[in-house]
């Protein structure tokens, strides 16, 4: 216990005279979170995303959600989920409208169709759900949808409105774009720390000679990996909360969930990219090679684990991998944690994936894990 003490103490020593590492490693989070804050210091993209839900499943809803898909350039809209959780995803800011074709849509739009004098009374009715709080996008969203409806109403004599829009506004959590960042800072900082710097350190000192002659000691492998964690578990939590004061100080970024369920995934997170790290650090022959194979490998996560960019907005044949991959969960819970105020029960999933990770990695270290 108290080898494990003194080495945690001496790992921390290390970091804290690394002056330019440390800087570095919470620098460029930092800047980061600067500098994409202040570029898109709005609400994001010009992409609005939805739900459309067809309730109706008749020739003229379909030939309506036809035309919807001609809006695609700037409606993303997803038809394969359930309205409550298009309704959900609405209310937690994730989409920005919600379009229902309720039943008897196709029965009114026929009516309206045999007659134009019916048509002023009877007429296909669509129900369009909008978030109040993003009145840029929502003025989009609305005015893409009118365009469809005001297509479908100009193929008939007269031009009469054989269908319409019913808006209703859902106040969202009124999130800004460095809401949805700092979350994702808070992980790839988490990633890169720990694939880099443990990769790097660990392959440096076995070129040096320190591992051979620590285990010519008494000392155990287990208490050396365990000091090399508990260090590490203090500097990303440190890190991590120094980031997460500057987005709330600098750019009012919310914190809606548990401090405690935070720090829990910041500590999942942290063991599982130590494990990778450690996986590195085995098959890394040179230090000179060790940071190329880790950057190799948390470059695209970067990008590619929701960092920057929503998930949902990747392409279609990404998503079953980007959604295997340890940083797209752990930026996924930290971002529900602070945005939606999620609980262990709707980050379960998140929780799991995390620690399969960590443990299979952690088995995966051990076999390569080498002291010369």
């Amino acid at each position: 216990m108290r080898a494990y003490g003194q080495l945690t103490i001496a790992q921390l020593r290390l970091f804290g005279r690394n002056k330019q590492v440390l800087f570095f490693t919470l620098f460029f989070p930092v800047f980061f979170m600067v500098m994409f804050g202040y570029l898109f210091s709005g609400n994001g993209s010009l992409s609005i995303y939805g739900g459309l839900i067809d309730l109706d499943q008749t020739t003229e809803s379909k030939a309506f959600v036809a035309a919807l898909d001609q809006q695609k350039e700037i409606l993303k809209l997803d038809s394969e989920t359930p309205q409550a959780d298009a309704m959900e995803k609405l209310k937690q800011g994730d989409n920005q409208m919600v379009i229902v074709i309720p039943k008897g849509y196709g029965d009114k739009l026929k009516a309206a169709m045999a007659s134009p004098e019916a048509a002023i009374a009877e007429h296909g009715s669509v129900e369009v759900y909008y978030d109040e709080t993003q009145a840029q996008k929502s003025g989009a969203a609305l005015n893409a949808v009118s365009q469809v409806v005001d297509g479908i109403s100009k193929s008939f004599l007269k031009y009469n409105p054989v269908v319409t829009i019913e808006p209703k506004g859902i106040e969202s959590l009124n999130l800004k774009y460095i809401d949805f960042l700092v979350p994702g800072i808070v992980a790839m900082m988490i990633m890169s720390n720990n694939l880099n710097g443990v990769a790097g350190q660990i392959a440096s000192w076995r070129e040096r000679g320190v591992l051979r002659r620590m285990q010519s000691t008494p000392l155990k492998a287990s208490t050396f990996i365990a000091a090399q964690i508990t260090a590490r578990l203090i500097l990303n939590g440190a890190q991590a909360l120094i980031v997460l004061l500057i987005g709330s100080i600098g750019f009012g970024t919310q914190m809606n969930g548990s401090w405690a369920l935070l720090l829990g995934f910041v500590i999942i997170g942290t063991l599982a990219f130590m494990a990778i790290g450690f996986i590195i650090a085995g098959l890394a022959k040179t230090p000179e090679s060790a940071g190329p194979i880790a950057g190799f490998i948390s470059f695209p996560l970067m990008f590619l684990g929701g960092v920057f960019f929503p998930i949902q907005s990747m392409p279609a044949f990404l998503q079953p991998i980007i959604k295997a991959l340890p940083i797209a969960h752990l930026s996924t819970a930290l971002r529900q944690i602070m945005n939606v105020g999620a609980g262990i029960t709707q980050l379960w999933s998140e929780g799991l994936l995390l620690c399969a990770w960590m443990i299979v990695a952690f088995i995966v270290a051990s076999f390569t894990f080498k002291w010369e």
